[in-house]
């Protein structure tokens, strides 16, 4: 790696000083934990609307301070939208449907970010959606581990990959920093960018598949972190 690969990679993975491995992967728990609970209080019939108040309200009871990106939980042909595009309004979750969670909070310090795809009912195709989303962020996820791939060289193997798997990727929705509050003081930009191999703790991997022709899509979104935290 040049001189100036390294300083860059210095630049862009620098901390502040609250910054702590222990309350990072503290937050990552929380977060993971309060996904869980948000999806457990979803059902067919609810408006889409009402399940982004209840989640705010979830996780204003678990002590969240701010949220540094906006509660999604989208419903439907919803999941298909891109990060920060506003929902369709008026969407029901139907009896046999997919919804999906994204989630960035603050506590204290240190930020959270998480995100997953549920399925009620029966609907076979959307559930391998929201199956491969998890299985493409794993497979991504191993090759960072296994190779010294960059960001931008991991994002062309995934957007590969859910090709093969019958999906289009939404590159808009392509990994970040994390880090204690604010993140994007030290790096605003995508994952899928940089030109170093992201080190662990210090970036989200995010995997948004949609389906090519039917009005659907999964999200996956978590750390990445080696195996041992996947157990």
């Amino acid at each position: 790696m040049s001189t100036v690969l390294k300083e860059k990679q210095i630049a862009y993975e620098a901390v502040g000083p609250a910054f702590t491995k222990e309350q990072m992967l503290k937050m990552r728990g929380k977060t993971r934990a309060i996904i869980n609970q948000i999806a457990a209080f979803v059902k067919p019939g609810m408006l889409e609307e009402d399940a982004v108040e209840q989640a705010k309200e979830l996780l204003a009871t678990n002590d969240m301070v701010r949220g540094w990106h906006d509660v999604y939980v989208r419903f439907g042909t919803n999941t298909l939208k891109t990060f920060g595009a506003p929902s369709d309004p008026g969407i029901i979750l139907k009896d046999n449907d997919i919804f999906l969670i994204d989630i960035g909070p603050v506590w204290e310090d240190w930020e959270g970010d998480g995100g997953d795809t549920f399925v009620v009912g029966s609907a076979p195709e959307k559930e391998k959606c929201a199956a491969d989303a998890r299985t493409l962020f794993h497979t991504v996820r191993h090759k960072w581990e296994n190779t010294g791939l960059t960001g931008k060289e991991l994002y062309e193997f995934a957007v590969t990959e859910a090709q093969s798997l019958g999906w289009e990727l939404n590159m808009d929705l392509s990994g970040h920093r994390l880090s204690n509050f604010p993140h994007a003081a030290i790096y605003d930009g995508p994952m899928a960018d940089v030109d170093f191999k992201p080190s662990p703790l210090l970036w989200v991997l995010e995997i948004h598949i949609r389906h090519p022709t039917d009005g659907y899509g999964a999200f996956y979104e978590d750390m990445l972190l080696d195996d041992s935290y996947f157990s």
